[in-house]
């Protein structure tokens, strides 16, 4: 409830008009201050948190349920009703409530009344929060799956004990987060009402879920649940990470370190595309722990230069393809002879020799962790 009293009071204040915003029953959820003109309805509704019945059906005739867009509903002098403009708060095809503006003394510009649809994502979200509390109000879920994920056993225990979520099962946590760029507020909030979809969906596994930063956690019981189902719900691009199954929700905080490693990789290596399980990230799942600091000290000259790119996707197919100058040659469409000048341009350039075992491991794990980093951003897809 603390968020859509913010909400509406952040748009009154932009919009220099004070709002009041109902739910799709056309009880009052909230209002902002009333410092403009005021109609008996308007008066009724916040002492009684709800219109009278011959208001809501003069509503409901004027079309206000039916409405996709903003709608302007004339006065109605017999009832105490101004001239409004409703805005009605939808998600996908649901009608969630309606946001309300007087439009008197001076009627809302078409500005004004664009400016009040954008916010409607915001408050369909704040609404799916108030009515997706199971047992516990939502902003208690909130903390509740943020300690879990932080290994505070006790918030499984509260999870367990409110209904949210079975005591016998196991839990798998899955990551969604960008594939690229820095997060802003239109993503996050594309990413809470994906998994808010998500959740309705998925009802049969009890799904929890928290938005980050940077990222999504969703939690499930039972058998896990594919990454496409993820990539279906959202609007935007995400790359999903998956953590292995662990047997009860006060483990849930080991599943997430590993679903978040499987996703970063998933961003940061375009090969694996856009789903990682961690179980199989193979030399991965090592690299993610270390940093690129440890880096072989003859790559360093190399990654600094735009130029040497060819040279170290050159490197790496040779060392992904074990060494073999034939495969290496087939996959990257280059005759033998400009191979073997590549790789010698390399051991000049790094001070290596790749015909030492030690040194091409050295060579190709730092590549790895390179890409990792976002020091080394090849153009082919290789993982």
């Amino acid at each position: 409830m603390a968020d859509l009293q913010r909400i509406v009071d952040d748009l009154a204040a932009r919009l220099g008009r004070p709002l009041l915003l109902e739910d799709r029953l056309q009880r009052v959820v909230a209002y902002s201050a009333q410092n403009g003109p005021m109609d008996d309805v308007r008066r009724d509704s916040i002492l009684r948190r709800h219109t009278t019945p011959e208001v809501r059906q003069w509503l409901r005739d004027a079309g206000v349920h039916d409405a996709q867009e903003p709608l302007r509903t004339p006065g109605a002098p017999p009832l105490g009703l101004l001239p409004r403009v409703c805005v009605p708060v939808r998600h996908e095809t649901a009608l969630l409530g309606f946001l309300w503006f007087i439009d008197a003394g001076p009627a809302m510009s078409g500005a004004q009344v664009a400016e009040a649809a954008g916010a409607v994502p915001a408050v369909a979200l704040a609404l799916f929060h108030e009515s997706l509390a199971t047992g516990l109000a939502s902003h208690r879920e909130l903390e509740a799956v943020t300690g879990l994920l932080m290994g505070e056993r006790e918030s499984a225990a509260q999870l367990i004990e409110a209904g949210a979520f079975p005591q016998a099962q196991p839990v798998t946590v899955l990551v969604a987060r960008p594939p690229a760029g820095e997060p802003d507020d239109a993503l996050r909030l594309a990413l809470e009402q994906g998994l808010l979809a998500l959740r309705r969906r998925l009802s049969g596994h009890h799904p929890l879920h928290l938005v980050r930063y940077d990222h999504a956690a969703l939690l499930v019981a039972g058998s896990p649940v594919a990454a496409d189902e993820v990539h279906a719900a959202m609007s935007v691009p995400v790359v999903v990470g998956i953590g292995r199954p662990r047997p009860a929700l006060a483990e849930a905080s080991g599943s997430y370190a590993e679903a978040r490693h499987a996703a970063d990789v998933a961003a940061r290596v375009p090969g694996l595309g856009r789903s990682a399980l961690w179980e199989r990230l193979g030399v991965y799942r090592m690299l993610t722990r270390l940093s690129d600091s440890e880096l072989h000290p003859g790559l360093e000259p190399l990654l600094g230069d735009a130029q040497h790119l060819p040279l170290l996707e050159t490197l790496e197919t040779y060392l992904d393809l074990a060494g073999s100058a034939v495969a290496t040659s087939r996959a990257l469409r280059l005759h033998r002879t400009s191979l073997y000048y590549r790789l010698q341009r390399v051991e000049e350039l790094a001070r290596t020799d790749l015909k030492d075992g030690g040194e091409r491991l050295a060579l190709h794990l730092s590549l790895k962790l390179a890409r990792l980093s976002g020091r080394y951003r090849p153009r082919d897809p290789i993982g």
